[in-house]
């Protein structure tokens, strides 16, 4: 684990729900069963006293947020806690927060790039990544590639490697 204190991000608060300061969320994990692990985000400044499915989302009540008002004023709110607070995972599997900022290397060792997004559209996960900056100082090219097996054979805390057939030219 490249950095056990890296924050996070497991929601966000976007927007208030009815008057006594609930607000909805927008999940990017499990679900709203899964946040109930934990009690506390954002370095303790949050403290989570109920969560409950809503439409794709979730509705929560912290216990510093007593009304609509401060409700809307936490809109934005990222809800984080530290990485060592993620359940451990088994063999093979990964959390995409630690595959975001890995150097991305081709099977010969090339430099191509790092990771920085990981989307699922259905079949698998997809990582983009950003090739390094050209000579000129532009952002290099982005091309996806599949996590796989066959297109990512090997990745640790340090780095992925992409096989050959997978790494679009520059």
């Amino acid at each position: 684990m490249r950095n056990p204190d890296r924050p996070v991000m497991l929601a966000v608060i976007t927007g208030a729900h009815a008057l006594g300061g609930e607000v909805r969320l927008k999940l990017f994990g499990e679900g709203a069963d899964a946040l109930k692990r934990y009690k506390s985000f954002n370095g303790g400044t949050l403290v989570l006293s109920s969560i409950r499915p809503d439409k794709g989302g979730a509705i929560a009540r912290f216990k510093e947020i007593a009304d609509r008002s401060a409700a809307e004023k936490a809109r934005g709110t990222e809800l984080t806690i530290p990485r060592s607070a993620l359940p451990p995972l088994a063999e093979g599997e990964y959390y995409h927060h630690d595959l975001i900022g890995l150097p991305a290397v081709a099977t010969d060792g090339t430099v191509l790039g790092e990771v920085v997004q990981v989307d699922n559209f259905g079949a698998a996960d997809i990582l983009d990544i950003q090739r390094r900056p050209q000579i000129d100082g532009k952002a290099g090219k982005r091309f996806m590639v599949p996590m796989t097996v066959q297109a990512v054979p090997e990745w640790n805390d340090e780095r992925l490697v992409i096989a050959d057939e997978f790494v679009e030219p520059e």
